[in-house]
């Protein structure tokens, strides 16, 4: 199928980006990898008068490090994070989470910012970005401002970003000290869309007590979201604390896990549950070794 008809425009500075969807206002969509967008447009399931494609920018593009964060421009190849060694030193989870979205070809064109403002529930970098409390930087005519990620994902695809907000950046923090990072999710075939999934990040001191902890879930609601009751439970005790107990804490607090012709909402619950468990053993490891 093809797409109803839009206008396409192509700016090559943020300036002149933010200028058009102010002008535009809410009959504008930003493109930028497209992997999302153009499908859908193409089925027919969404349609803009006018589409703005940032591809072109090139001070959207491209990872920055800073001494306590690393930050990643919204254009930037979800290809171009998998293959940097920097970043998965400084970034673990964001690095692992990657090879996970969908196949290699996505990936050579798909965006780190593309995930993070389409807001699938069922994506990564969502995901990533709420465990490991990320900011999105956003830009319009009215100036800038930093969106925590706890405040940034409203709903199924629908993010705090304004119909003529243009997300830049996103700004990942840097965990220290004994630490370990790991994703787990349960697709039915390689490069789906995850039927659910987890992301673990857990700090640890030299008596493995755990002094910091974080899990985030996708698949299993409108938004990736934190399992906030995991998390309380498991700070300040040992590190061999029962993997299956938080997972079972971590699906406790759901109220709208989706149910589907993929699977239901009590098998969601009871895959996300196995998929928490299996996180938090591989970052509990990882600490524990650092």
């Amino acid at each position: 199928m093809k797409p109803s008809a839009f206008e396409y425009h192509a700016p090559e500075s943020v300036d002149e980006a933010v200028t058009l969807l102010t002008e535009l206002g809410d009959g504008a969509k930003v493109l930028a990898g497209g992997q999302s967008l153009v499908p859908m447009l193409s089925l027919r399931l969404t349609y803009f008068d006018h589409l703005v494609d940032i591809g072109n920018i090139p001070d959207l593009c491209g990872i920055r490090n800073e001494p306590d964060l690393v930050v990643v421009g919204a254009t930037t190849l979800d290809a171009a994070v998998e293959h940097d060694a920097e970043l998965a030193a400084r970034v673990p989870l964001i690095a692992r989470a990657t090879p996970l979205i969908g196949h290699f070809q996505i990936r050579n064109r798909g965006t780190v910012g593309g995930s993070i403002a389409h807001a699938d529930p069922a994506a990564e970098y969502p995901a990533v970005a709420l465990t490991l409390d990320a900011e999105m930087e956003a830009v319009s005519q009215r100036g800038s401002r930093r969106i925590p990620a706890a405040d940034f994902f409203e709903g199924f695809w629908t993010t705090a970003l304004a119909p003529d907000e243009l997300l830049i950046a996103v700004r990942f923090p840097i965990w220290t000290g004994r630490c370990g990072f790991a994703i787990s999710e349960f697709a039915r075939r390689f490069g789906d869309f995850a039927i659910a999934g987890a992301a673990a990040a857990v700090q640890i001191d030299d008596d493995d007590r755990i002094t910091r902890a974080a899990i985030g879930l996708l698949g299993l609601g409108s938004t990736a979201m934190r399992a906030t009751e995991a998390e309380r439970a498991a700070l300040g005790r040992q590190a061999d604390i029962s993997p299956d107990e938080l997972g079972a804490l971590a699906v406790s607090e759901l109220t709208d896990v989706p149910s589907d012709v993929h699977g239901s909402a009590q098998y969601r619950r009871r895959v996300g549950a196995a998929m928490v468990s299996r996180a938090w053993v591989a970052a509990v490891e990882e600490a524990r070794n650092a």
